[in-house]
């Protein structure tokens, strides 16, 4: 292949040293510490799987059977499929500390058709997060609502294909909106308010742990696994979206006062605080109340209200709320960082990559919040918590796989973090996240097919001709880099 051909690849790669230069002239603001992305972490994992999917996979939905209280394995299946992972993503941003996370890995690694294909997949699979998250926070306002008796119009809490008589989830709408301002203000702004909203969190969840013990009847653990195990290892293929917040965690990279030293210790950290507090979580929640008869939507509120303290579900109901919106928050800035890297590179329009005063991509962030809303006032938590997960496992795959390579492609590459076991480790991650893919139902297969076409033709028509990897573009011509 001559140089030519090579340079219009779609298998050309990005050099690291033109990473770090784009780097220092990003125009975002380096204001983030260890404590700050752990924060961050800590907020993206925590959240919705607590409040809403653990009281979901145990009680069961529609053609999906209840798993009772081995929801406790799901979490655990999805923690080690997650953990590899996580130790993947840590030696990657230890030495690619930028915006754009997988996308940016792949692309470095693998290519930039697989860097594309895999940053396409995240602008979808995120913002399909902040709306399941959303759902799950309505869940949760309505129960604190019901509680202090004002019950809202079922038209306006529920959405058609539920069941339920309801047209549109408006309080979903209403907190994507919320948190895409909150976003717009600056990360400097949104680092403090994470801080603070997920020690709040902490507090919380070790609150409902210390008092639901005293209510565990341990005759809700008979029987443990009540459908076998099958529907265990489905149900890990839903939770798994309640394990991966670090990942948009590590799209905060470029913002971090030291990414290469801090990023590593932050995916690390915050994925075995979230792990331990899902294994209590769980074991209180299916202890304290019959997995039949735990809401879907707002487990611990049901449960508190179950053993008969209804003024402790509101408060867990008012405080589930404010920490469930770190979740939202994470993924928000996840998929804002991804656009705004994907626009830099030339791969979609430079427009999108524009950053205000406060260092913040203004505009992709309120693209992203809108279309959030919009998810979320139309579709189901179920639907769209499958759509999340194969976009994240498939981004997995593609990190796990991109570690590998890289390691023994460019062995002396400098690395603040190595992860062990090389290649055990990453290829246990490629395997476990394939096999949880497989568990999803072929509907969330096809709605993915079509959203990674669509992305093709993207690529293809404009992209691919724009990239500033293209020594034709446009946009090549402008850009002066230390390989150029």
């Amino acid at each position: 292949m001559n140089q030519l051909t090579a340079s219009k690849s779609v298998l050309r790669r990005k050099p690291i040293d033109d990473i770090e230069e784009e780097s220092k002239h990003s125009g975002l603001f380096k204001s983030l510490g260890l404590w700050q992305l752990t924060a961050i972490g800590v907020g993206g994992i925590i959240g919705v799987g607590i409040f809403s999917l653990a009281g979901l996979v145990a009680h069961g939905s529609e053609g999906n059977p209840g798993v009772g209280p081995a929801v406790l394995f799901s979490f655990l299946i999805a923690g080690l499929a997650s953990g590899a992972a996580a130790l993947s993503y840590a030696e990657f941003a230890g030495m690619i500390p930028r915006a754009g996370s997988a996308y940016t890995y792949g692309y470095v690694a693998l290519g930039e058709i697989i860097g594309w294909f895999i940053g396409w997949d995240l602008l979808l699979e995120y913002i399909a997060i902040v709306a399941v998250v959303a759902i799950g926070i309505s869940g949760y306002f309505d129960a604190f609502l019901s509680g202090i008796g004002i019950h809202m119009p079922t038209w306006m809490t529920s959405t058609a294909d539920e069941g339920k008589g309801g047209i549109i989830n408006l309080p979903a709408i209403l907190v994507c909106l919320l948190v895409t301002w909150i976003l717009s203000r600056g990360t400097k702004a949104f680092g403090r308010f994470e801080l603070v909203a997920v020690a709040i969190k902490v507090i919380l969840i070790l609150f409902i742990i210390g008092l639901g013990i005293f209510y565990v009847n341990t005759e809700n653990y008979n029987p443990f696994m009540p459908s076998g195990f099958g529907p265990v290892v489905a149900g890990a293929a839903t939770v798994f979206f309640a394990v991966f917040g670090y990942d948009a965690m590590s799209t905060a990279a470029e913002e971090a006062k030291d990414g290469k030293k801090h990023m590593p210790k932050a995916i690390i950290l915050s994925l075995i605080i979230a792990m331990l507090l899902y294994v209590a979580a769980t074991l209180v929640l299916t202890g304290m109340q019959n997995y039949k008869d735990i809401n879907p939507t707002a487990g611990f509120a049901s449960a508190f209200t179950g053993v008969g303290l209804p003024v402790i579900a509101t408060i867990i109901s008012v405080f589930a709320v404010l920490s469930i919106l770190t979740v939202m928050l994470t993924f928000l800035l996840g998929v804002t960082r991804v656009w705004f890297s994907m626009s830099r590179d030339g791969l979609l329009p430079g427009w999108f990559a524009k950053t205000d005063r406060n260092g913040t991509p203004q505009r992709v962030t309120w693209i992203a919040g809108i279309a959030s809303a919009f998810l979320a006032g139309v579709f189901p938590i179920k639907e769209v918590a499958d759509l999340t997960n194969i976009g994240i496992l498939a981004a997995f795959v593609v990190v796990c796989v991109s570690v590998i390579v890289f390691r023994y492609t460019k062995p002396n590459a400098p690395r603040t973090f190595r992860l062990p076991l090389m290649p055990l480790v990453p290829a246990f991650g490629v395997l476990a996240s394939a096999f949880l893919m497989f568990q999803l139902h072929w509907e969330t297969w096809v709605r993915f097919g079509v959203w990674l076409v669509i992305g093709l033709v993207i690529y293809f028509s404009y992209g691919r001709k724009h990239s500033l990897m293209n020594p034709d573009s446009p946009r090549h011509k402008t850009v002066t880099t230390p390989s150029a």
